[in-house]
């Protein structure tokens, strides 16, 4: 690589990480953030919804910044940082090209993907970055053919199962990479890769534990959602359609064709092996039912080295050279206007789109003035504390306002947290919920009386995006309801 293309690599991926810290500090919370922030205040080996490790890095950065949007992210963001090195290392020995390594990072860093995955603090944030170090560890496998290096694959694969049990398709992918690549076969009769899997073992058993104490809730939660439906076409197109976008284009299609293998290649047939089989089980799924758009995200750090070497190749031939041609020239330019697009409505909300923005929806977009005019009502009315009853509620009010909140319904989420104590309700409190999440009834079969006090809408520059109601609550009829999370 020439210093001239070193340094523009260097400058676009110092720009893009720029950018992701300043977004981190000025964007606010979406519910799922906020709900995970709230996990972070009591630490566990797992949770309802998702392995436990989202927490611990969440409560890592609001030891050091607080509890700020900026403290709640900086720890994935971070994560985001150390993956794309790891991306870079990675494309470098598979590709054995520096090149390759460092296109591989800069796409990876323009994916709207990772973009946003790895800005918001959710699962799939340390799902990327241990994903992103357990392709790197199969790398320096081949690399270095020192079976030693089974075991950090292993302790990779651990850390992945404790950030999101879609690491088991990395398990699956290394297994398949074992058996069908010739040069690879001969680590099944040696102990290292044993050893490797007996370690991410030993690391994901913690979270074995709690859910073994805990009627296996998150296992049932997270592989429920295999559950068919009638055969459809179109959720296939929705997930193609999703990746199309996430990964952009001409990423994707570089990242398809550089997926593809000869299996004798030990280094080609590695990156088919890890993306195809969950790729082609997502597939399944959608034609049964919907698979999220952020469901394959733990595969674009390999699927960026793909691009990459498809990037690098010189020997297309047929109706793949024309494409690959035209796929090298877009991909980046491409890549980064939608990312400019992404960052600038979320940041300044250019297009007025009110309730129909999903970006300004998914956020607390106009959520601080909500918090501050609900905690002005409840300071009025002499209100001890806030009921919610869905947790996306919850987590901003409890994020974003000052007075407890006191979670009723959907107790399943908020069982490991203490339950709300009687002298709570010894004066009235206030019921707080989305319109369209209006649950009325709930509360009225718990307390004499529920009065409709105010209406708050929750505007970005006097357009509104959400309508709130605020209830006047008093009368508990009989034990305590609810938990505080």
């Amino acid at each position: 690589m020439s210093l001239t293309r070193e340094a523009r690599f260097l400058a676009a991926l110092t720009v893009l990480a720029v950018l992701r810290l300043l977004a981190g500090a000025l964007l606010p919370l979406s519910a799922d953030e906020a709900y995970y922030w709230l996990w972070s205040r009591h630490l566990a080996a797992g949770y309802f919804d998702h392995p436990p490790a989202v927490a611990f890095v969440i409560r890592t950065g609001t030891l050091l910044f607080g509890a700020t949007p900026f403290g709640v992210r900086v720890g994935g963001i971070l994560l985001s940082f150390a993956a794309g090195w790891f991306v870079w290392r990675t494309g470098a020995i598979l590709g054995r090209d520096e090149k390759v390594g460092a296109y591989a990072c800069l796409v990876f860093n323009l994916t709207l993907m990772i973009t946003v995955e790895m800005l918001a603090a959710t699962p799939d944030t340390p799902s990327i970055a241990t994903s992103a170090v357990f392709f790197w560890t199969l790398a320096k496998v081949i690399e270095t053919r020192d079976g030693r290096w089974w075991l950090a694959v292993g302790v990779a694969a651990g850390l992945g199962l404790l950030s999101k049990y879609s690491a088991f398709f990395l398990g699956l992918g290394t297994l398949v990479w074992l058996l069908a690549s010739p040069p690879m076969r001969r680590w099944l009769l040696s102990p290292w890769p044993y050893l490797g899997g007996v370690l991410a073992l030993i690391l994901f058993a913690p979270n074995l534990w709690w859910n073994a104490t805990h009627g296996w809730a998150t296992f049932a939660f997270q592989f429920g959602r295999i559950e068919a439906e009638e055969f459809t076409l179109r959720y296939l197109l929705g997930f193609v359609g999703a990746q199309l976008l996430l990964a952009t284009p001409f990423v994707l299609v570089l990242g398809v064709l550089g997926s593809t293998t000869r299996w004798r290649d030990e280094r080609q047939a590695m990156v088919a092996a890890l993306i195809w089989p969950p790729i082609a089980y997502f597939a399944f799924h959608s034609l049964h039912a919907n698979v999220q758009g952020n469901w394959p995200c733990f595969l674009y750090p390999l699927l960026s080295v793909a691009a990459a070497i498809a990037w690098q190749r010189t020997d297309w031939s047929g109706w793949r050279a024309p494409v690959v041609r035209w796929s090298t020239r877009l991909a980046i330019p491409v890549a980064a206007i939608l990312l400019t697009i992404a960052y600038a409505q979320a940041l300044f909300g250019v297009v007025p789109m009110g309730r129909k923005d999903p970006l300004a929806r998914l956020l607390a977009v106009g959520f601080p003035d909500v918090a501050a005019k609900v905690e002005a009502l409840r300071v009025l009315a002499h209100a001890d504390a806030i009921l919610t009853t869905d947790y996306a509620s919850t987590a901003w009010l409890a994020f974003y306002g000052s007075g407890p909140v006191v979670a009723i319904g959907q107790d399943y989420r908020w069982s490991a947290d203490p339950a709300a104590d009687a002298a709570l309700f010894a004066h009235p409190v206030l019921y707080v919920t989305e319109t369209r999440r209006d649950d009325r009834a709930l509360i009225a079969a718990h307390f004499a009386h529920v009065e409709e006090i105010a209406r708050i809408d929750r505007e970005r520059e006097g357009v509104d995006i959400a309508h709130y109601v605020v209830y006047r609550v008093s009368g508990l009829q009989g034990p305590p309801v609810g938990h505080v999370p």
